[in-house]
């Protein structure tokens, strides 16, 4: 019997067993089964890489594998986080490329390759996450692994353009082409993907979809990743009764809240979200003493300068914020940079009558759908979200923004304070079927079907024509 074989960067091993950070978790929730396994990076670090650790977590079993100090710093914080990581959310002047990063980024996918092989079967489905593991499925197939494999980038995508300054880019975009399935959280990021795979590499696209490269059809295609929607619903229902959120709604005295919930990341567009928030209280003195601001921002990522250098920008907002406008009986902005419980966050959405929202690029951001199904459907809080994050595909009823003005950060939070119930309570419930409907559940079937849909699949002749008849025109080019 076919097993799924889950592949992320991080898995982590103690505590809580096997329960990885971030929404991955959550997303994969209903797949997680006695037969499924989950592979990752344990979150050690040691002297050499490759020490597998066992144990069993939500009924799957949980292999996680430690990595060397050395393949640690080239492969994580050296190519994903210094190198893709920027690209893949348009901000090249961020980039830096180094080549042992990259060959160290190539040494751990191949360790991967290595430790999957001891324990794959022939017909396992191996679906990988994120642009940690582009060149996996290649390894696996130099390793002579025939089953199915899926990839799943929670990223962006950018165009040709933008792509083509990745000096290894052409290599990566050959070995993405080595899955059965890429899935991408928009179509916006799946037209950039096909545009690379035509204007770089020449292959043939056909209609539907299916990338015709050397060695296999690849499947691409957009699944927005979701939520379970009922259960997080449920879970704020529950929470805002309880002890943090009764304490922070009598912090707040009667005032509005708006509520932001993000990792410390510079692409999550927190100076301009924090500048914005100072506009409203300029241009909308109205507001003063009736409105206030928590953000919640965990640290990531210390050891990559560029998230040192955010903090410190944040931490200079936020004093020139209160000192301009804090009184002695308010503190306008509040701001917390260490994890609370999810359940607590669940119970905060809840309270809040504004979610800001501002990613400068997301590929999807969960935490606004999480705003969405949190809100109480008879006094709904109004989502304000930007353009750019990956949601705003599907959130159309939030008031869009580009969170590169200030002003209209500003507009958008005065329209939000002052919207009507009617208009809040229409405004929700369109989201919500939305959010609903798009659940997490149905994104991870909707995935491991698309990994599976080509295996049968019939390559066209003309398909095949159209293929070498590119591959003859790029030689003479």
């Amino acid at each position: 019997m076919a097993r799924l074989v889950i592949v992320s960067n991080r898995v982590t091993v103690g505590g809580k067993k096997g329960q990885a950070p971030g929404g991955l978790a959550t997303a994969l929730k209903d797949v997680l089964t006695p037969e499924t396994i989950w592979f990752g990076w344990s979150g050690k670090r040691g002297e050499t890489s490759g020490r597998l650790t066992r144990s069993n977590a939500d009924g799957a079993e949980i292999i996680a594998m430690d990595l060397a100090e050395k393949d640690f710093t080239r492969f994580y914080v050296g190519f994903a986080n210094r190198t893709l990581w920027p690209l893949l959310h348009y901000r090249p002047g961020l980039l830096s490329f180094d080549r042992s990063d990259y060959e160290g980024y190539l040494t751990v996918n191949n360790q991967f390759a290595d430790a999957l092989m001891s324990f794959l079967r022939p017909d396992d489905i191996v679906w990988v996450h994120d642009y940690h593991f582009i060149p996996l499925a290649a390894c696996l197939r130099q390793r002579n692994f025939t089953g199915r494999i899926g990839f799943y980038l929670h990223i962006p995508f950018v165009p040709p353009a933008l792509f083509s300054v990745l000096p290894p880019g052409r290599a990566l975009l050959s070995a993405l082409c080595e899955y059965d399935h890429v899935g991408f959280q928009t179509e916006t990021d799946v037209r950039h993907f096909r545009a690379c795979v035509m204007e770089i590499l020449r292959y043939s696209i056909s209609k539907e979809g299916v990338i015709f490269g050397p060695h296999r059809p690849c499947i691409s295609n957009a699944i927005p990743v979701g939520i379970d929607t009922e259960a997080f619903s449920a879970m704020a229902a529950e929470a805002e009764h309880q002890e943090e959120a009764e304490r922070l709604r009598d912090s707040m005295g009667g005032k509005a809240l708006i509520l932001g919930v993000d990792r410390l990341d510079y692409s999550k567009g927190l100076p301009q979200r924090f500048t914005g928030y100072g506009r409203l209280l300029e241009k909308y003195p109205e507001h003063r003493q009736h409105v206030g601001f928590l953000q919640v921002a965990p640290r990531s990522r210390d050891d990559v300068k560029e998230y040192r250098d955010v903090k410190r920008q944040l931490d200079q907002l936020v004093g020139q914020i209160n000192g301009q406008h804090a009184d002695f009986d308010w503190v306008p902005l509040r701001y917390i940079t260490r994890d609370m419980p999810r359940s607590m966050l669940a119970g905060f959405h809840r309270v809040a009558r504004v979610g800001l929202v501002t990613p400068l690029r997301d590929g999807m951001n969960l935490v606004a759908k999480e705003f969405v199904a949190a809100q109480n459907p008879a006094d709904p809080g109004v989502l304000v979200l930007s353009r750019f994050a990956g949601a705003a595909a599907e959130l159309q009823d939030a008031l869009l923004i580009n969170p590169f003005d200030p002003d209209e950060i500003a507009e958008a939070l005065h329209a939000a304070l002052t919207m009507p119930l009617a208009e809040r309570q229409a405004r929700w419930r369109r989201m919500y079927e939305i959010v609903h409907r798009n659940s997490a559940s149905a994104w991870s079937q909707a995935c491991i079907q698309a990994v599976l849909g080509n295996r049968h699949m019939d390559v066209q002749p003309s398909s095949r024509y159209y293929w070498q008849r590119d591959q003859q025109a790029g030689k003479r080019r």
